[in-house]
Order: C-alpha cells, then structure tokens, then sequence
C-alpha cells in the first residue's frame, strides 16, 4: 500500500472488521478510522486492539443509515484512500423474523458510504457479502460464475442487493474499484485469544454458541435439523479462520491498486473449499477443548440452506490469497478467547 494511504472500515469493533483492523494496522503504512454504533459490538473491542498491536484506532460511533452523520465523517476524515466496509446485520434467524430491520440498516448504510465514496472522490471500496447469496445449489463446490438462487433470508436478499448496487455504481462511476467478498462462514478468534466474536445480542452462528455452551453460559445447544441430504443429516458448511478473511481484505484492496484489477468490479469467495456438517464441528470442539457438549438435535431453522462450500481458486489466482489455518485451529482459538472473556 502507498505511504500515505487511509483506510475507513465501517463495523470496527465488530466480529470481521476488529480482525481486519488488527491486519491493516500490521501490513500497511497508514492510517485507520472506525466508523461503528456499537449497534452489536463491544466498545471495549478497541481497547483490545490498542493492548495487541499498540495503536489506538479512532472511532466514529454514527449511525451509518444517518445521512447527515455520515456526511460529517466524510468531511472530517480527510485523504481516505479505500472503505472496507462491514457495518451489517447479519443474523439469519433474527433476519426472518425482523426483515424491516434487516432491509434499512443494510441495504441504506451501504448507500450512504457509497455516496461518501464518491463525493469526495474516494476511488477503492470493498464490500463484506456472503455465500448466503448463492442461495440452495445443486451443483458444488460454490465458484464465481454459480448462478445467483433465491435467497433463503432477507439477510441473504440484503447481499444480493448490495452487490447489485456494486455492479450499478461501477457502471456510472468508472474511476472507481467495488470488490464483494462472499465468504462462508468465518469462525475463530485472533491467535492470542484476546480478541474474538463478542456479539451484544444472542448469537445464531454455530461457533459462538458452541464455545458458551461450552463455557456454562448456555445450558444447551440445538443442532437445527439431522434429515438433511448430507453424510450426517446435519448442514455443511465451508468455515474459514477470521484471521484468514481478515487477510483477504487486506489483499483485495491492495489488488484495487495498481493495473492487475481489470475493470471496475470484481466478486471473490473466501473460504477453504472443505464442507463440514454442524456435527463434525461439534466433535472437532470436543476434541480441541475436551469438553462435552450439551446438544439436541432439533428440527430446520427457516432460512437455512442445506450444503455450501466453495470453490476458491480465483481468489488465488487474483488476490494470491488462500486460507491457511484448519478447523482444529478456528475451534482452539475459538475457545481460547471465550475463556479468556469471562475470566
């Protein structure tokens, strides 16, 4: 990156963004500002952040579907060179049954950054999607060029858009570089175990209620559904180590620089190319920590798609990026950081 550049990444505090702050704060010679309204994150996140890396990261705690406020962000912050932005919703279930919420806060927050982008001529923007996009497919594994279904969620429907929005704003405004990054289903924690996913509100994701199963802040945990057409009933899902999609962010918008991103917008996966069921999850766990878990298996949860893995080879190609740490190790620093959150 260039001597001077300035990264605005919206979500800082959250589960992805504090991960990719740590990363940018390692890799680039620059400077980093947060935008986050700790909506579902932690405050102390960036305490954190400044004990692992010594930097302390500014925030703007603004409501990123607030006009107005992110207007004056734009107008403070002077030089930024790229947004990575992660601000979202981002609960299946919770999406299901509060699809309002979901609309607005994602869908508008996206387009009150975009227009930050562009009136004040910032030129590099990379967009945190998902492989909930793809939707129910027949053909694995996931690449690019997979035909686009229905979306199971209006979670995953937020996706589709925003990167409908992507393709139209690289249409009219060509001097700019729009990435979406799907990725599958990013788990784990930083491998000091000091900083992890700490949602404010109840989680969904399988990691984070494996992990305060474990720790005795959950009595149990459902498996949601064992008649699915898969090796073990159970979902399979491609998961990938935070600190991994962390460093493909970092390579996407070094990839914006430069002449080796033909055109104006590019879509990537981020995972590890492996399915693994919910049930082989949990006995990787057990196995790392030695803990037994409490689960019940239980019926489908609305919105979830059966089988999902991806084909990563263009991100290899393009981004030279490839996820590097296997799910014995997403499962130890997984529960490395909830030990250490409630001691």
């Amino acid at each position: 990156m260039g001597q001077r550049d300035k990264v605005l990444v919206t979500g800082g505090a959250g589960y992805i963004g504090s991960h990719t702050i740590i990363e940018l704060i390692e890799r680039m010679d620059g400077d980093i500002v947060s935008v986050d309204s700790f909506a579902n994150s932690d405050r102390a996140t960036f305490d954190r952040i400044e004990r692992l890396t010594g930097r302390r990261v500014p925030n703007h705690a603004v409501d990123l579907c607030d006009e107005a406020a992110v207007a004056e962000v734009f107008a403070k912050e002077k030089g930024i060179t790229g947004v990575i932005h992660f601000a979202a919703f981002k609960s299946v279930p919770e999406s299901v049954a509060d699809p309002h919420k979901y609309y607005h806060n994602n869908i508008a927050s996206l387009l009150t950054v975009l227009q930050g982008c562009v009136k004040h001529g910032i030129p590099n923007f990379i967009f945190s999607s998902s492989c909930s996009v793809y939707g129910n497919i027949d053909r694995l594994p996931v690449t690019e060029n997979t035909p686009l279904s229905p979306a199971e969620s209006p979670y995953g429907y937020t996706k589709q858009i925003g990167e409908r929005i992507l393709e139209d704003y690289a249409r009219v405004h060509p001097g700019m570089k729009l990435i979406a990054l799907r990725y599958f289903n990013p788990v784990g924690a930083h491998r000091s175990g000091m900083i992890g996913e700490a949602p404010i509100n109840p989680p969904s994701s399988l990691v984070p209620v494996i992990t305060l199963t474990a720790i005795g802040k959950r009595y149990g945990m459902d498996v949601h559904g064992s008649d699915y057409a898969t090796r073990d009933g159970s979902c399979i899902r491609d998961y990938v180590h935070v600190s991994d999609i962390a460093a493909a962010h970092v390579a996407a918008l070094d990839y914006t620089r430069g002449d080796r991103m033909k055109g104006a917008h590019a879509v990537f996966n981020l995972g590890t190319g492996d399915g693994v069921s919910v049930l082989e999850a949990i006995a990787a766990f057990e196995e790392v920590s030695g803990v037994k878990l409490n689960y019940h298996i239980g019926p489908r949860r609305a919105g979830d798609v059966e089988a999902i893995y991806s084909d990563t080879s263009l991100s290899e190609k393009e981004l030279g990026w490839k996820a590097e740490r296997d799910l014995h190790e997403m499962m130890r620093s997984a529960w490395a950081w909830e030990q250490n959150r409630w001691a």
